[in-house]
């Protein structure tokens, strides 16, 4: 039997979930962990055998109908005993009757489906060095000269809940840089970047249209100061695969993202860049 203990992380306890979701090779920004932190405090969980951490996950309930699960790491030389399994079920029981979302490993696609999740798509991360351009573009703003409930009315058309209080965090948050494209006075993109272990991840990018997309990413690289990039993008989106090409950026990996029930229409012909493998 395992004598596997398991507890919420705190809030400044989250950290080490994301420590270990680099030592995977996830490349999480240097800010996530306090911006995780804020749509579900109680949401992270860990695992310890004489209070030693051996396995995390989270599950973070952004409403009463959705939450998103991430984080699953069992320490390697703890792996096949079942540990796995039980910090799973906790993080399913946090969730209760929500329908719960993730971005999981390709290779654990048939055992998250044994747990009722289905396939919805793939999202493939590319990543390389993009020079910034020489001048800013025309017709771009920083994101704080949107009003918020713009930027947040435009978020509901592609996130499966409403998630005001961490996209608040997740645009102020001291690193993050924000950037929108006006036409004709109307939001037509918009999006952030944020430094990370390696370079420098976009998201979300969301933008009614590839041209546009590819507007708030020169403003953003060239905010960065240009460097390596990555960019997470839905493959069902022929569209952002062509822009994040065009960038000359290669696919690094592909995650599943499934479901477990059914979820709000998404315009997902919009969304050039995800915001997170994490929590969606």
């Amino acid at each position: 039997m395992s004598d596997l203990q398991i507890r919420n992380l705190r809030p400044d306890e989250i950290a080490l979930a994301v420590d270990w979701a680099a030592a995977e090779g996830w490349n999480p920004g240097l800010a996530d962990a306090a911006c995780f932190a804020v749509p579900d405090a109680q949401g992270f969980f860990v695992g310890e055998i004489d209070g030693e951490p051996v396995a995390t996950v989270s599950c973070v309930n952004y409403d009463d109908r959705f939450a998103f699960l991430g984080f699953y790491i069992v320490r390697q030389r703890f792996r096949g005993a079942g540990h796995g399994l039980r910090i799973w079920n906790a993080a399913i029981a946090h969730a209760g009757a929500r329908v719960i979302g993730l971005d999981g490993v390709v290779a654990q696609q048939d055992n998250y489906k044994r747990s009722g999740f289905q396939l919805a798509y793939a999202n493939i991360r590319y990543g390389g060095v993009v020079a910034a351009p020489p001048r800013p573009p025309a017709g771009v703003v920083t994101l704080d000269k949107i009003p918020f409930a713009i930027v947040e009315a435009d978020d509901a058309t592609v996130f499966p809940a409403a998630r005001s209080a961490f996209l608040r965090a997740w645009i102020n948050t001291p690193g993050h840089i924000g950037r929108a494209l006006l036409r004709e006075g109307k939001l037509a993109a918009w999006g952030l970047i944020r430094p990370c272990r390696t370079g420098h991840k976009i998201g979300p990018l969301i933008a009614d249209d590839r041209a546009a997309a590819d507007v708030v990413v020169q403003a953003l690289v060239g905010s960065a100061g240009g460097g390596e990039v990555f960019l997470d993008v839905p493959a069902i989106n022929r569209e952002a695969i062509a822009l994040a090409e065009a960038l000359g950026l290669k696919p690094v990996f592909e995650t599943a993202r499934m479901y477990t029930g059914p979820i709000v229409p998404l315009r997902l012909d919009r969304v050039f860049g995800v915001t997170s493998f994490e929590l969606g």
